[in-house]
């Protein structure tokens, strides 16, 4: 294929993802419905006889945009992390977390044994690790808007959802990790330590690498942290921070897959970390999102829907992704709100809790496509992962607004004069 064939559909991508994410903004909706949306649309030209618009090698070159997309993505999901939040959160949101992690992890596991009761051990945990994923910014929204953004159940809710992501991603490197090595449960629990050989590494090597790995990441994003902090002194708001930010990112991405057979998002998450709290990472996150929304994440969502298959969407899919979908909200709201009843949040708070965790956006869809590439889940889980997002981002905002009803509010006046 000409080099020039991509244009076409990169062109389509970028204008309806545009016009498709204004739509979702008035609606109430992530911007990644509409991304989605996009590709799903762009897909219908694919059934058209003798088309060259949506080739396989064009798939192909859009594919790899949207593997970068991808590694921002998850970079600026580090940068915008908050550790002093983590350092300094209380045990409330540590038990929110915990709870909010194993109850849908569980619920995930139980539901795919049920429904794939042939598959690897690990393909049944990776669909738990996917629903382990948490988007509250739907939920800060709101809080924002009835102004208890910054009330105790507010702070732990956000607080949860950072710590969420970094224990979500530690899953996923892990169990990511564990599944190259093809043992079984027997090994894991009763070989450890002996040498369960499959074609590639032990258990135990694995988990040694994976554990050399998160040293590693700590010892040199220390030392990238203290360079990035002499030239954001020295050169502030320049555009040389926001090109170390970049390079640091996909080293870190690269050496993660490359030396440790991690996900490489992985690596790039914790490169993020590693720079957040510093005076210009705020810089950084701007210049990165702006690079990665105008063109990597819109290829990357829109590449999802372009290879969603409904076709193999069988009767007992069906029910399989209805299950899923319900055990995801399940989990959350369960987990999460008694996470905050056992410290005596109260009732209401309890509530509020279980419900702003429920949302759902981009790094659940990240995980999937992880598990897609990794061969772990169907790529048939697309559709009901896109429902879930959808769904999560109508009721939770209706749902927490309705646990506020009679209690007053202290919403900013957004229009007082300057």
């Amino acid at each position: 294929m000409e080099y020039y064939q991509i244009l076409l559909p990169l062109a389509l991508i970028l204008m309806l993802s545009k016009l498709l994410s204004l739509v979702g903004k008035h609606l109430g909706l992530p911007q990644v419905v509409g991304l989605l949306l996009t590709g799903i649309i762009l897909s219908f030209i694919k059934f058209i006889p003798h088309q060259e618009v949506i080739s396989e090698s064009a798939l192909e070159g859009l594919g790899f945009i949207g593997k970068i997309g991808v590694v921002l993505i998850m970079f600026s999901a580090g940068l915008e992390t908050d550790v002093k939040v983590i350092k300094q959160t209380g045990a409330e949101a540590i038990l929110i977390t915990i709870l909010g992690v194993l109850f849908p992890l569980g619920l995930g596991l139980l539901v795919a044994h049920l429904f794939f009761p042939d598959s690897s051990i690990y393909s049944k945990l990776f669909y738990g690790v996917i629903i382990t994923a948490t988007s509250v910014s739907v939920t800060v929204a709101t809080l924002k808007e009835l102004g208890k953004l910054d009330s105790p159940i507010g702070t732990a809710i956000v607080s949860a959802a950072i710590i969420d992501d970094v224990i979500g991603i530690v899953l996923l490197s892990l169990v990511s990790g564990l599944a190259s090595t093809g043992a079984t449960p027997e090994d894991l629990l009763g070989k450890l330590f002996a040498p369960v050989f499959s074609g590639k590494l032990s258990v135990i090597a694995v988990l040694i690498k994976i554990i050399i790995f998160f040293v590693c990441v700590i010892g040199f994003g220390l030392l990238f942290r203290k360079v990035f902090a002499y030239l954001d002194k020295k050169y502030p708001h320049h555009r040389r921070l926001a090109l170390v930010g970049f390079g640091v990112c996909f080293l870190f991405a690269y050496a993660s897959e490359f030396f440790f057979g991690i996900a490489d998002i992985t690596g790039a998450y914790f490169a993020g970390i590693m720079i957040s709290g510093l005076n210009g990472a705020k810089y950084v996150d701007e210049k990165v999102s702006q690079s990665c929304y105008l063109l990597f994440a819109p290829v990357f969502f829109a590449n999802i829907g372009l290879n969603m298959d409904f076709s193999n969407i069988t009767s007992s899919m069906l029910l399989f992704g209805i299950s899923y979908i319900a055990v995801a909200l399940i989990g959350k709201f369960v987990g999460c709100g008694l996470g905050a009843l056992i410290f005596k949040a109260g009732i209401r708070n309890s509530l509020r809790a279980g419900i702003g965790m429920m949302a759902r956006a981009e790094v659940v869809l990240v995980c999937t496509q992880k598990g897609v590439d990794y061969g772990l889940v169907s790529k048939e889980i697309y559709p009901f992962i896109l429902i879930l997002i959808i769904l999560t981002s109508f009721i939770v905002p209706i749902l927490l607004k309705l646990t506020y009803k009679g209690e007053t509010t202290d919403a900013p006046i957004l229009d007082a004069p300057q």
